[in-house]
């Protein structure tokens, strides 16, 4: 493993950060969430294309890591059980449906094609995400929020992060070598459950009137965000130490701050931060795929590609089925459906997960991240041909509000 001076680290980060902006940017221009333009931008950067970055620097590696507990914690302060309670049955059987089902298809995929148990439950969950920043930018765009289909989409893809976090809690217990019984997948899904549990009602009665306290005093500016950061990598370290998984903690951590009166204020600092980590972390994300794997004209690379077409089918057909689960609901199912196909950055983080551990090699590593790359990059046209725009809607909004509306 190379290593890093100093000067050579800050060169590498202005390379990243430019990349990842620029490429970023361009996404968006063309109307694709910039994600995918800061995988795009790791893939080039990676060993494969440029060889600027190594995947397995540890300390690029670090700061990805740091990276993904914060993007958890945003979401975490953008959840609220509350308003997730009352969107109603609709969106709870579509989170449930567009979970099971995917999962179950991508396992059936992986073991038709003769891989590993661990491999099938790895690929299959990271079949289980829906990236609700992907498909609310496009629905507020169109100025379709507020429609019926729009609020089931939304709230079923905010419950789909939280099971997910769930399922990823599961599967990175079985990737550290636990055996896959149902006692095993039962406790851990306990585990994650119970700590969840435990730090909402012990939080609950301890952080606002805490926050309240804290509010009052005089800090420099950016305390707030910096005491809120630590008490996310705090209870992610508790939750390391609970046998869950770290994210689980940092999830937790925003649940509590983000129901209080300086959530808002909160939000807006991690939001700070999450422009200089976060991106690192879809940037390492995407140097970790070897672009020579997916060369057709390879005679090796053939069943890589096969098996990345194999799970964007079953993806999408997945999420789009679960679409019609609710058979009650008279809105239009098929847009429910398309809304609920991209993967996003959750998909990444299963599949980055599996790569670190060990349960995926590399080219099953790059055929999930061509699934996740295929579903987000087809739901936005896919959005604007079922909705047309409507006529005198607003402006799209910025980040922040439309985080506040999925919120």
């Amino acid at each position: 493993m190379e290593h890093l001076q100093v000067p050579q680290f800050f060169g590498l980060l202005v390379v990243l950060f430019a990349a990842a902006k620029l490429l970023g940017a361009l996404a968006q221009g063309i109307g694709q969430p910039a994600v995918l333009g800061e995988l795009l931008a790791g893939i080039a950067l990676g060993t494969s294309v440029l060889g600027l970055l190594d995947a397995e620097n540890e300390v690029f590696h670090l700061l990805a890591e740091l990276g993904v507990a914060i993007l958890l914690f945003e979401i975490g302060l953008e959840t609220d059980l509350r308003r997730l309670l009352q969107v109603g049955g609709a969106a709870s059987v579509v989170a449930v449906v567009g979970v099971v089902l995917p999962f179950a298809l991508g396992y059936g995929a992986c073991w038709l094609l003769g891989l590993s148990n661990l491999v099938a439950v790895v690929a299959g969950a990271s079949l289980t995400a829906t990236s609700v920043g992907i498909t609310a930018r496009v629905l507020s765009d169109l100025g379709r929020l507020q429609q019926q289909e729009s609020q089931v989409i939304l709230g079923a893809a905010v419950l789909d992060d939280i099971i997910g976090l769930v399922i990823l809690s599961v599967v990175a217990g079985l990737t550290e070598g636990q055996e896959i019984t149902v006692g095993t997948v039962t406790k851990t899904t306990g585990i994650a459950f119970g700590f969840v549990v435990a730090a909402l009602l012990v939080g609950s009665g301890l952080i606002p009137p805490l926050m309240r306290r804290l509010a009052k005093a005089t800090f420099a500016p950016g305390t707030l965000t910096m005491l809120s950061l630590m008490l996310a990598l705090g209870m992610a370290w508790l939750a390391s130490l609970a046998g869950s998984a770290t994210i689980i903690g940092a999830f937790a951590a925003g649940l509590l701050l983000g129901r209080t009166e300086q959530g808002q204020d909160i939000r807006k600092g991690v939001v700070q931060l999450g422009h200089f980590f976060v991106p690192i972390f879809f940037v390492m994300v995407g140097t970790a795929v070897d672009v020579r794997l997916l060369n057709p004209f390879h005679a090796a690379n053939q069943q890589v590609l096969f098996l990345a077409g194999l799970l964007v089918v079953v993806a999408v057909v997945g999420k789009f089925l679960a679409g019609y689960a609710p058979i009650w609901f008279r809105g239009r199912k098929s847009v429910i459906g398309v809304g609920m196909v991209p993967r996003g950055e959750v998909g990444l983080i299963f599949a980055q997960m599996g790569l670190s551990t060990g349960a995926l090699d590399p080219g099953i590593f790059s055929a999930i991240m061509l699934m996740v790359m295929v579903t987000t990059l087809m739901t936005p046209p896919l959005l604007k041909h079922l909705l047309t725009r409507v006529p005198g809607a607003e402006p799209p909004p910025r980040l922040e509000d439309v985080q506040e509306l999925v919120s």
